[in-house]
């Protein structure tokens, strides 16, 4: 049986693609590995998934301290040569990378050893790692065909969209309202920041909270973050009637059936949440993380917003009243949603698994 390695870490948006891609190649008969850093998230979701993991150490280096350059460039060098070692007994037919410091040294031992590399990019500016990579890569896939402005690319480039997870496709809209409790004939809007919340997503929803409780048939499914439950549940300050349609929770383990419930979304605009938000052709109010690297989910979010799929709000106008007439208008309005709807099944992001996967297995050694 053929191999495969896959590469990634520091985020769940690095490693979430890398599953959606390993079940897919599973499926076509491939043995699949997974190389990351013993801390890392992927540490503990790779091994969820039942696919065998190969730590290595890696890390990045800090501008404002030179000498950690030295030290970084070590590790690398040593978790190179251990890449390499391990990777002559494994075989494999190609690695891909999918960002993170503890792909460059996988990498560069599949290019010593002369195996096929390639390079997944999430987001809309690429990463320094696959940055690094990428001039060593047959070829390279985006998520967003502008991230390849500026970077040197040798190999093929090409456009698959960020690959979603089976189990986020195959949630229904039953399941979700089911485990929520939310009936069938009602509207719900779904909030929520990311895996650690957003305190100003969150004021700025509880601010509209009597405006959307005066609309007939409306739930609002909000997760906060475990952070910033407590004081957004304080100053919200539902009456038990209220409760009863505000379901608020600090976090949610099974956001796939969730999203699935959901007629509308309040998000940022992550990788991950776009592709899912995409895949499920959700309409969307998307507010970017304003501190991300190069502001790259404004970047993200601006593909949804010029098919019409999304309307966006940086986080600075989330005081405004444009922002409280978006919220509305997408609670109330199902003919905009149903037309968001419609305009988000051009990006096909349900098909970006299979498209990624058709790449791998181009360029994988026979």
């Amino acid at each position: 049986m053929r191999k495969i390695v896959l590469s990634g870490g520091g985020t769940a948006g690095h490693i979430n693609p890398a599953l959606a891609l390993a079940e897919v190649l599973q499926q076509r008969g491939f043995e699949v590995h997974f190389a990351g850093t013993p801390q890392g998230v992927e540490a503990r979701l790779v091994k969820l998934a039942g696919i065998p993991f190969t730590a290595f150490d890696a890390a990045g280096f800090d501008r404002q301290a030179p000498w950690t350059l030295v030290t970084s460039s070590i590790k690398i060098a040593r978790s190179a040569k251990r890449a390499r070692s391990w990777m002559s007994e494994l075989d494999p037919a190609a690695v891909v990378g999918f960002g993170g410091y503890v792909s460059i040294p996988v990498g560069m031992a599949a290019e010593k050893l002369g195996v096929p590399v390639v390079v997944h990019e999430q987001n809309s500016v690429m990463g320094m790692a696959n940055k690094f990579l990428a001039k060593r890569a047959r070829a390279v896939a985006l998520t967003y065909g502008v991230a390849a402005e500026g970077v040197d690319i040798p190999g093929e480039t090409v456009v698959t969209g960020n690959p979603v997870r089976s189990s986020v496709l195959s949630a229904t809209r039953e399941e979700g309202r089911a485990m929520l409790g939310i009936p069938d004939d009602a509207t719900m809007l779904l909030v929520f920041g990311g895996s650690l919340g957003a305190r100003h997503i969150n004021q700025a929803v509880s601010s509209l909270k009597q405006r959307l409780m005066d609309i007939e048939g409306l739930h609002v499914v909000h997760i906060t973050g475990p952070k910033e439950y407590d004081a957004t549940l304080e100053g919200l300050a539902l009456t038990d009637e209220e409760a009863k349609r505000w379901h608020i929770m600090p976090y949610q383990d099974r956001m796939a059936e969730t999203l699935a419930a959901a007629d509308c979304v309040i998000s940022r605009a992550g990788a991950t949440s776009l592709a899912e938000i995409s895949a499920l052709r959700l309409p969307a109010l998307l507010v970017p993380f304003p501190f991300a690297t190069a502001d790259h989910q404004t970047t993200n979010a601006r593909a949804y917003v010029a098919a019409k799929a999304a309307y966006m709000m940086p986080d600075d106008a989330l005081d405004s009243q444009e922002f409280a007439d978006k919220v509305i208008a997408l609670a109330t309005d199902a003919a905009l949603r149903e037309e968001m709807r419609a305009n988000a099944a051009a990006f096909k992001t349900e098909d970006a698994a299979h498209a990624l996967a058709d790449v791998v297995c181009r360029f994988a050694r026979a």
